[in-house]
């Protein structure tokens, strides 16, 4: 199964773009739900949203809806102590869990966050205070992209994001690899001039993906598609709502 859509819903720029004028905020992720059947939760990377918040979120959505979640920096790039804010995680989580609407959690590291065996042993402690939610692993840094990384990740149940984004040094190919049951593709636009330096962090991913760039990656979400029981496919290119338009031509490519 493929499930489709954005890395985020909650964009001021969007209205007009995609939610249409005087729709009052409340019901942005209400309307988002009636065209697709997934989404990213970026917001959490900052702060953790209270139960209430993510109850409501699952009122909002219909049945099979599917919620990807971010972890929060202090789980990937702070990496002090992680168990008292992973237990923090969960707690707030648990409608979203209860519901059945948890795709899986997002863990986005730095680009600091090198290939090393203290990292290796990070990554395991992560996924023990997580508890059995599953868990993708995005790296930034390219020294990841090892057949045995690979292997391990596989080993320990971790899942594997693939990316579309600048080619630059030493960032991550556009490669196709699922290492647990949940496949997982990110699309951050290809804007290489702003990816290291910018004013605003909206900048990075200010992009619009051409048809025949998005066509290069069909067979490889096919091939995640064959080798897990679900692939998550999201645009990340939201500036004034381009990432809306990156996931209707993926998915009318995808038909």
């Amino acid at each position: 199964m493929i499930c489709i859509g954005t890395s985020g819903f909650s964009y001021k720029d969007w209205v007009g773009v995609f939610y249409p004028a005087g729709l009052p905020q409340r019901d942005w992720l209400s309307f988002y739900s009636r065209e697709f059947n997934t989404c990213e939760i970026n917001s959490t990377y900052y702060t953790l949203p209270s139960v209430a918040t993510f109850k409501s979120m699952v009122s909002r959505t219909g049945d099979g809806f599917k919620f990807v979640i971010k972890a929060n920096q202090k789980m990937t790039h702070q990496r002090l102590d992680s168990s008292r804010i992973c237990e923090a995680f969960r707690i707030a989580l648990e409608p979203v869990t209860a519901s059945g609407k948890l795709g899986c959690i997002l863990a986005q590291f730095p680009y600091s966050f090198d290939y090393n065996k203290p990292n290796l042993e990070y990554l395991v402690h992560l996924k023990n205070n997580l508890k059995g939610l599953p868990l993708v692993i995005e790296f930034r840094n390219a020294r990841w992209l090892k057949v045995e990384v690979f292997q391990w990740l596989r080993q320990h149940e971790l899942g594997f994001c693939c990316v579309d984004e600048p080619k630059l040094p030493n960032l991550l190919p556009p490669v196709a690899e699922a290492t647990s049951n949940i496949g997982y593709v990110r699309f951050h636009g290809r804007n290489k001039d702003k990816w290291w330096q910018h004013e605003q962090a909206y900048e990075r991913y200010d992009y619009t993906y051409k048809p025949e760039e998005l066509r290069e990656w069909l067979p490889k979400i096919q091939k995640l598609a064959g080798m897990t029981e679900k692939t998550f496919v999201f645009a990340n290119n939201h500036w004034k709502g381009q990432s809306i338009d990156t996931v209707r031509q993926l998915l009318m490519m995808l038909n």
